[in-house]
């Protein structure tokens, strides 16, 4: 993956040294891929720490002026976890005060069948919070999760710890490695986030399993009397 190439990297690099515009894109840019659109999350993240990585070696990459502003690599990770668990809070909400109705508009037809959203609200009913993580590591079905949770009318602390934790495993991590180590740490990155997936697949699969077993236990329990 090179992110030098890429269109979204290309546009936020003319803000290299206006970091409040930089702060600004990257909030937006959160809110709009977290409500489903075509944005890719991680993309913007990385070239936001991409940014960072340039605004720490001024000798490598020569500012215009002396001492120019840039995108500091704490800033952005202050800035980017409360932009993505703000965003994945808000599409939570809409599904928990709108329910139903909203899958309803024509904007959300086009992009997830009754199918889909069917299969999606069968898992949260079915494995309850274990899910919750797993749709914030899931692009594709990012939105209609956090949506489902908020119609199954999952609790809001609750939801707000599972998928802060996850938000907290993901997007600091992302942006301190690119920040520091730069482009060539890329490779890394996909490593560690193939690492945490297969941690949390681990975890999902011990409590999906302890689960079913106490469910087993009960259905025992209850048929012996």
């Amino acid at each position: 993956m090179s992110l030098s190439g890429e269109p979204l990297f290309i546009w936020l690099s003319q803000f290299a040294y206006e970091p409040t515009m930089v702060y600004m894109a990257f909030v937006t840019m959160m809110l709009l891929s977290g409500f489903g659109l075509p944005l890719p999350e991680e993309v913007t993240i990385l070239s936001v720490a991409l940014l960072a990585h340039i605004g720490i070696h001024p000798d490598i990459y020569p500012p215009p002026y002396p001492g120019a502003p840039h995108v500091n690599m704490h800033t952005a990770m202050v800035v980017g976890v409360i932009a993505v668990l703000g965003a994945d809070f808000m599409v939570y909400s809409i599904g928990r005060y709108w329910g139903r109705e909203i899958l309803n508009r024509p904007f959300l037809r086009r992009f997830f069948s009754s199918e889909a959203q069917q299969k999606i609200e069968n898992w949260t009913h079915k494995y309850g919070a274990y899910t919750c993580a797993l749709f914030r590591f899931t692009p594709g079905i990012r939105f209609p999760g956090h949506l489902a949770y908020g119609m199954m009318k999952f609790t809001a602390w609750k939801f707000l710890l599972i998928d802060g934790l996850a938000v907290l495993v993901s997007v600091p991590t992302q942006i301190y490695l690119v920040a520091t180590y730069g482009e060539e740490i890329l490779k890394n990155v996909k490593e560690f986030k193939i690492i945490v997936f297969s941690v949390i697949g681990i975890f999902l699969i011990y409590f999906l399993i302890k689960k079913r077993n106490e469910k087993k236990a009960t259905q025992s329990g209850q048929s012996s009397h």
